[in-house]
């Protein structure tokens, strides 16, 4: 009979200082008040996982003769650690952006592998064979794990981008590799510490793992699993057909009627009418045409495909009421001066309506010079953008509220089955590999903060050690929490805009500073969820721990030398990238966004835009408003239980990616969404079940070829002039050029010599 060693009150109020309880004896009891996803109905689980979407994906056996660390899974994870993170990056700098995940990598690898059993011989390199046999499903996790722990583009590269385009610095390749292998690896070290709290207890579900779980047991097993069947095709061949046809088809709205990716079909009605093109307009516009025939649009922030239906919901009404309803009020009255703004843009400005020229008001090392501040302009923000702030503030202390309402007793009750609870039956087959010794992470951890370092010391970049270790402190403090509602909820929290609010009042006027600073503190917990979640799917998965380390490690290095190769590439072309008018749409939109940022918090700094009297001051007050939501939300809800409002969960943060993203990247995101996720999964689920992440898998990885094969074959040629006369200037590839949407007009102008605000 399983265990778990649970604390638990004896009569009398006193506590027995520990008590043994069986599952099947009590336990559910307990789980039931505290823990929802625990299966109460049922009594033994010594053969199983106790939660039933674990027992639904993963495998309850394992075989320790399986190959897993063969040479044939390092040649396939180094080969695709550098090709996929490679695409990324080069795409990375273009809007809207392809970014291959690991649902992509997982269904790529698969028939590499079997095709390397049918093709390599069968010969060996000082005793390791090439050809080891069937590849198996440990190689083929470990193959998927090395080509998306890095796929990303790695959030330092930026750092590098925006010093090059907004302060016209140009630091060596020695520099940006330090920092980007420090900002990657050095969240890995600090999770690692962690993981026997997340990993190893049955109680740490990390719901997105259980997905590439059940694709994995599926693709091996060549047999349908999941609820129901359903006749047709085979998911491969459905795989196929699909991504042929999204190949294809990117070349209609990528190349031969591009308005069809950009359909503000409204402004093309009344090109020169201001309103109708704020109101309608996908480039400045708040997107009210509803429309896009591009997967390369709709599946900007995650595909809909794999997005539950609830939370695309939520989304929706974050989006609606915060930028289709507040946003045109708070405009149209001319708040924080905006009309003579875009309503929607990622850009800063002055008060003039020309974009914030931040050599103004810097020295040569990139520090702000206050009387130039002074003499030169404040800094202003579109309506949108100033809307995206103020959702940051809200769900940062929103989120803390919520979590402590509603997560306070599972934490204690998880972090305490975590430190107490036996081990389930997957633990158990795991604890027959050799663990990942403690001296490893130690040694990353010297390693990446000796590079950190480094960088902070020999480059003028205004960082110290002492903020670069507070950084880290408040990083480590919030993990555990915001891992722990991510491995029970899939909800992530980010610590980015409250890293660049401390540092913005720690280290002020130095942009440098702040990025490296905000990278840091932010990066190095989503670093740590990453592997706390590719070493969860390898724990499901029975893949050696100590293969699943270096896999990881080797291929973050791979992935992160790699896009900075591309990078170094592609901005030493003699080319206006990052240009709003770029001819291949290579506009670094989420460089203009961090690079923004770095003005804001960096430059000018939060004392001079969010404090009593300054333009922003009431922003402020929205940490209060969201730290006060959950708990009128929790009062409404206790006094009402059947109230709509239990399901108000994502409001604040699920449309956290306005800017880059636009109405045109979340709109036509939810109409696909409730299509598949609501319709189609509950009239026709057994088709649902069989080909939906296939689908998406299929339409990501599709778009992606075609969006390359018709850059390199179409648009790269002759400096892009193939065409130029005929396709490139016909009305279906101009007439959404031709309206105010994307010339970004405002309602206001100022004449010429006069100021606003």
């Amino acid at each position: 009979m399983l265990f778990w060693r649970l604390e638990t009150q004896v009569p009398g109020g006193s506590h027995a200082d520990s008590s043994t309880l069986t599952v099947g004896e009590g336990a559910s009891e307990i789980y039931g008040v505290y823990d929802p996803n625990y299966d109460s109905d049922s009594a033994i689980f010594e053969d199983d996982s106790p939660y039933p979407e674990v027992r639904s994906a993963v495998a309850n056996f394992d075989d320790p003769t399986m190959p897993a660390s063969t040479l044939r899974a390092w040649i396939l994870g180094i080969l695709w650690a550098m090709i996929i993170p490679g695409m990324n990056q080069f795409f990375y700098f273009r809007y809207p952006s392809v970014a291959i995940g690991g649902l992509v990598a997982q269904l790529l690898v698969f028939p590499l592998g079997r095709a390397w059993v049918r093709i390599c011989p069968n010969i060996s390199f000082w005793g390791i064979p090439l050809n080891p046999g069937p590849f198996t499903i440990k190689e083929h996790v470990l193959v998927t794990i090395m080509a998306s722990v890095g796929a990303q583009s790695a959030y330092a590269t930026d750092i590098v981008v925006v010093q090059k385009v907004y302060y016209h610095q140009h630091w060596n390749f020695s520099y940006q590799w330090m920092l980007v292998m420090s900002t990657q690896l050095i969240g890995f070290s600090i999770g690692g510490i962690a993981r026997r709290f997340l990993v190893n207890p049955a109680s740490m579900i990390w719901p997105n793992t259980l997905v590439s779980c059940a694709l994995f047991n599926t693709l091996h097993s060549q047999s349908y699993a999941g609820i129901g069947q359903h006749e047709g095709i085979t998911r491969e061949r459905y795989f196929a057909y699909a991504f042929c046809a999204a190949v294809m088809w990117y070349f209609i709205p990528g190349y031969l009627f591009q308005a069809l990716s950009v359909f503000s079909w409204v402004c093309w009605i009344a090109p020169q009418n201001v309103k109708i093109n704020q109101m309608f307009g996908y480039h400045t516009g708040l997107g009210f045409s509803l429309l896009t025939f591009d997967w390369n649009q709709i599946a900007f922030t995650g595909s809909p495909l794999s997005t539950p239906w609830w939370a695309e919901a939520n989304v929706m009404i974050g989006f609606v009421f915060f930028y289709w309803f507040l946003t045109p009020i708070l405009y149209y009255k001319n708040v924080w001066h905006s009309q003579y703004m875009p309503i929607s843009s990622l850009n800063a400005y002055d008060n003039t309506g020309a974009l914030y020229n931040v050599t103004k008001i810097i020295d040569k090392n990139a520090t702000l010079n206050l009387e130039a501040y002074k003499a030169y302009s404040p800094l202003y923000l579109s309506a949108t953008f100033v809307m995206s702030y103020g959702l940051s503030f809200l769900s940062i202390t929103s989120t803390m509220t919520h979590a402590i309402i509603h997560f306070w007793k599972p934490m204690k009750l998880h972090f305490s089955r975590s430190v107490r609870e036996q081990p389930d039956i997957h633990a158990q087959l795991m604890s027959r590999y050799p663990q990942v010794p403690e001296w490893y992470y130690g040694c990353i951890f010297v390693i990446t903060f000796t590079f950190a370092c480094i960088c902070i010391q020999l480059w003028p970049s205004g960082m110290t050690i002492w903020a670069l270790v507070i950084a880290l402190i408040i990083c480590t403090f919030w993990m555990y929490p915001f891992r722990m509602i991510q491995a029970i909820t899939n909800r992530q929290v980010g610590l980015n805009v409250i890293t660049e609010l401390i540092v913005g009042f720690m280290i002020p006027g130095k942009p440098n500073a702040m990025m490296m600073y905000a990278t840091y503190g932010y990066i190095t917990m989503a670093q740590a969820m990453q592997f706390t979640a590719d070493f969860k799917l390898g724990h499901y998965m029975k893949v050696p721990p100590r293969p699943m380390f270096w896999c990881q490690v080797i291929a973050t290095v791979v992935a992160g030398t790699v896009q900075l190769g591309v990078q170094s590439w592609y901005v030493s072309l003699p080319q206006d990238l990052c240009d709003k008018d770029q001819k291949d749409s290579f506009t670094c939109a989420s460089t203009h966004v961090f690079g923004t940022a770095s003005i804001i918090w960096g430059v000018i700094g939060p004392a001079l835009q969010f404090t009593k009297g300054q333009i922003y001051y009431s922003l402020s007050f929205l940490f209060l408003v969201g730290a006060a939501c959950p708990i009128i939300l929790w009062l409404i809800t206790k006094r009402y239980p059947n109230t709509i409002l239990n399901y108000l969960k994502l409001i604040f943060s699920g449309v956290g990616q306005i800017p880059p993203a636009t109405a045109i990247n979340y709109v036509p995101w939810a109409i696909i969404g409730f299509l598949f996720q609501f319709v189609i999964r509950r009239k026709h689920f057994s088709y649902w079940a069989k080909y939906n992440y296939v689908l998406s898998a299929a339409l990501d990885a599709g778009t992606a070829v075609g969006l390359i094969l018709v850059f390199f074959c179409l648009q790269y040629p002759l400096d892009g002039n193939l065409g130029k006369r005929t396709i490139q200037s016909w009305w279906g590839n101009t007439v959404y050029k031709t309206t105010l949407d994307w010339e970004g007009a405002t309602l206001r102008q100022v004449a010429d010599g006069e100021t606003f605000g």
